[in-house]
């Protein structure tokens, strides 16, 4: 196919062009199936054109494609407030609805600006929270990612993630530091954090710690948000991974697996919070389109079914046990870690997490993707309905790789 009407600024994972989905599975033009253990970088949650929320998206596209918020009300947009106000933890109870993580993220700043009228955000080292400009200068993650793009937004500090191993209370310390020493509590609207890194590497912050920054934002005064985009709709096992922790954010922030591949995403925060965000200081023209609020409502229908999370929690066990298993027989294995189906796989060497990746496309028709500044980490990401065959199926495909590449 002749691409060269299209922009080649997008990096590319596979070159495969795709006909269909379904499942977790996609078939390209040729006829040939592929397991898709990318989910699309997390989003298709509920599988590739899972029925139900096909026909939800087709029964909205024959009622109303675009009801503009500031026109007119569409019926869906409270229900599916209602809905999230069901799912996220105690607290968070209103909700603005948007397109993409980013602007969700954009949207979650300028809500903690309007309200502390502070100026500065704290992030962490290795995160990952968008490309438009101000998310831009708020990932860490990796430097492509910002480079030929300065001057980048001001008021962005950034305190080391916690590594692995470490308890909630030595990392709290660091962040501690930099309000001593960097940016004033007076002079911070928020922390941001990713409970899990995605693109920094699936590194979930240690056992304790959102607790402790949870404490430490309350004792500052200072706004701690929750960037659950890719951590999410049930990827950890849990409905969002602060769950993990006990804690409640002041602001979370919802995208991808949201809406099972639809561009829809939203932030969360308390009725006293939104009520202090003055009428027209923020909107967009496609918010809380009534296709996405369909497909999101039918997606909750899916992952809220009796036994759907303990069965992530199932299938993530089962993908942790197999990888430890073959990261056991290969000293250049680093580490396997992460909650549900959110695992990373650390290799000492990035240059052969890309072999492993080509051979398990090529020969197990597997879809992997990497992650980590240097590519050093390969991330299973499976749709949240991946069955234990699948599983099985992938394993045997990582484990043919990783001895082709020995």
């Amino acid at each position: 196919m002749d691409v060269s009407a299209l922009s080649d600024v997008w990096f590319e994972v596979t070159g495969l062009e795709v006909a269909s989905g379904r499942g977790c599975r996609v078939t390209t033009t040729d006829g040939t199936e592929y397991l898709d253990f990318s989910s699309g970088i997390a989003v298709t949650s509920t599988g590739h054109c899972h029925p139900h929320v096909v026909a939800a998206i087709a029964r909205q596209a024959a009622r109303f494609i675009h009801a503009q918020v500031n026109v007119y009300r569409h019926d869906l947009l409270v229900p599916l407030a209602e809905r999230l106000r069901a799912a996220t933890p105690e607290g968070i109870d209103r909700f603005f609805f948007t397109n993409s993580g980013a602007e969700a993220t954009e949207a979650a700043v300028k809500l903690a600006k309007q309200v502390t009228k502070r100026p500065n955000v704290v992030v962490f080292e290795g995160s990952f929270h968008g490309r438009t400009h101000l998310a831009m200068a708020m990932t860490t993650s990796k430097v492509g990612y910002r480079a030929g793009h300065s001057p980048l937004p001001s008021g962005i500090h950034v305190a080391p993630f916690p590594s692995a191993g470490a308890s909630g209370s030595d990392g709290i310390d660091e962040v501690r530091r930099l309000f001593e020493t960097v940016t004033a509590p007076s002079e911070t609207a928020a922390v941001v954090i990713e409970p899990v890194l995605g693109e920094g590497g699936y590194l979930p912050a240690p056992p304790g710690f959102l607790r402790e920054l949870r404490a430490l934002c309350a004792e500052l005064d200072v706004l701690l948000v929750a960037d659950e985009v890719q951590t999410g709709f049930g990827r950890t096992g849990k409905m969002f991974a602060v769950e993990l922790d006990g804690v409640t954010p002041d602001v979370l922030v919802m995208g991808k697996g949201i809406a099972s591949g639809f561009p829809f995403a939203a932030i969360g925060a308390s009725a006293a919070l939104m009520d202090r965000w003055p009428i027209g200081s923020h909107g967009g023209t496609y918010g809380g389109n009534p296709i996405g609020c369909a497909a999101a409502i039918a997606t909750l229908d899916v992952l809220e079914a009796p036994g759907f999370l303990a069965e992530v929690r199932d299938r993530g066990e089962q993908l942790s046990r197999g990888l430890g298993a073959l990261a056991a027989l290969d000293p250049g294995i680093v580490d396997v870690r992460g909650p549900g189906l959110m695992i990373g796989v650390e290799l000492a060497s990035p240059v052969r997490v890309a072999a492993i990746q080509r051979h398990c496309l090529s020969e197990g028709h597997l879809i992997l993707m990497n992650a980590g500044s240097h590519g050093e980490v390969i991330r299973w990401m499976p749709p949240l309905v991946v069955t234990a065959a699948d599983i099985d199926l992938a394993l045997a495909a990582f484990d043919a790789a990783v001895r082709a590449t020995a």
